[in-house]
């Protein structure tokens, strides 16, 4: 199997590691303030850490099958990025609670990370697509605030109460100029609840447009956009998404497709079950077969390598593509088995699959996030 590169998500996580290392260089006291307490789900590692050790074969056949760690690892990857999300608007907050934000108010700053002069600003009662916030904190680049987009680097919109609701975007560029450079568009959004649904205790969507690609041809898989739900029930939560990869091919050059995903996973046993199918981000379609049934992985697979190798045995390519069996097994290490459940455990989380579904492709590739 080729080994999938992913440019965009390489810049992504850089983000993620420098601004959780940047933000953390403030001592944090105890709260004495009105900004949020959380901001997002933490989503079990088994589903969402990018370094799995377990060989995941199968035994009998163990050369012949492809590695079950490189088929989801990607998968991990994007959930790991999307709970990264959340988790810089939270590293933002506590960076900032030094300001004790606890009315409006208004303060500029000199980033310790660009050393641009920033301002921040805090408003009362702000409308923000038809819903009246309690609070809206924005910072911005100051010499950036007559550019289109207005310099904006971050706003939170939230209501102050015992359980948190609320909505922030991120441009990373205009929170250091230095350290995003190459990602001048990106935008990242998380709409985060605590007051539930009749499925959940709390919700969180991420979206993550304008990430740069690479262009055709080459082996950088790039991601544009990611768009993602996760759900949390006590220790289980439910996550649901697509990324769009407009430049990627495929083994027959097939250019252009989305990595949809449903998955569930318990962090008490820290196990976790995924099913991913690899539509075409031109698909304009809803329909969960359609998504995770004709485009699974294993169909997918299977259909360009009988374009690229025809004639080729289809025992042996089975045996080849056992790993990529719907759905797919984890534990904390890893992958660890296709198809067929180890254990009760991950039986009650894959019949939570059927009732997870991904986003439509084509609305993937169109995704736009914007400041107020």
């Amino acid at each position: 199997m080729r080994n999938l590169k992913f440019g965009s998500v390489a810049i992504l996580l850089a983000t993620f590691s420098f601004i959780f290392s940047s933000c953390k260089k403030e001592e944090v006291r105890p709260q004495e303030d009105l900004l949020p307490k959380s901001f997002g789900i933490d989503i079990p590692s088994s589903i969402s850490n990018n370094v799995g050790i377990s060989g995941g074969r199968i035994s009998g056949r163990q050369n012949a099958a492809v590695n079950g760690n490189d088929v989801y690892k990607n998968l991990n990857t994007f959930i790991s990025v999307g709970e990264g999300a959340s988790k810089i608007v939270e590293a933002f907050i506590e960076a900032i609670r030094k300001y004790k934000i606890d009315r409006t108010l208004s303060v500029s700053y000199t980033s310790d990370e660009d050393k641009r002069l920033k301002n921040l600003v805090v408003a009362q009662s702000i409308t923000f697509e038809s819903k009246v916030w309690d609070f809206q904190l924005t910072i911005t680049d100051a010499d950036s605030e007559k550019n289109t987009d207005g310099g904006k680097g971050l706003q939170i919109f939230w209501n102050n109460a015992a359980k948190v609701t609320g909505i922030a975007i991120i441009k990373p560029y205009n929170t250091d100029r230095e350290k995003n450079a190459n990602a001048k568009d990106a935008t990242f959004r998380i709409d985060y609840s605590e007051i539930g649904s009749v499925n959940y205790d709390a919700e969180m969507t991420v979206a993550i447009a304008g990430l740069p690609v690479t262009g055709p041809g080459t082996d950088q898989y790039s991601m544009n956009s990611l768009k993602m739900f996760a759900g949390k029930k006590g220790s289980v939560v439910d996550v649901f998404g697509n990324s769009n990869h407009p430049n990627a091919k495929l083994f027959s050059g097939a250019l252009g497709f989305n990595w949809a995903f449903v998955a569930s996973g318990n962090s008490t046993d820290n196990i976790g079950v995924a099913e991913v199918g690899l539509p075409a981000s031109s698909l304009d379609n809803s329909d969960r077969k359609v998504l995770l049934k004709d485009n699974s992985i294993k169909a997918v697979f299977t259909r360009e390598i009988n374009i690229i190798i025809p004639g080729i045995n289809q025992n042996d390519l089975a045996a080849y593509l056992v790993n990529t069996n719907p759905p797919g097994y984890f534990k904390n290490d890893g992958f660890i088995t296709a198809g067929v459940s180890p254990g009760t455990g991950w039986n009650a989380l894959s019949s939570r699959l059927e009732s997870l579904s991904p986003f439509n492709p084509k609305t993937i590739g169109g995704l736009s996030i914007s400041f107020k």
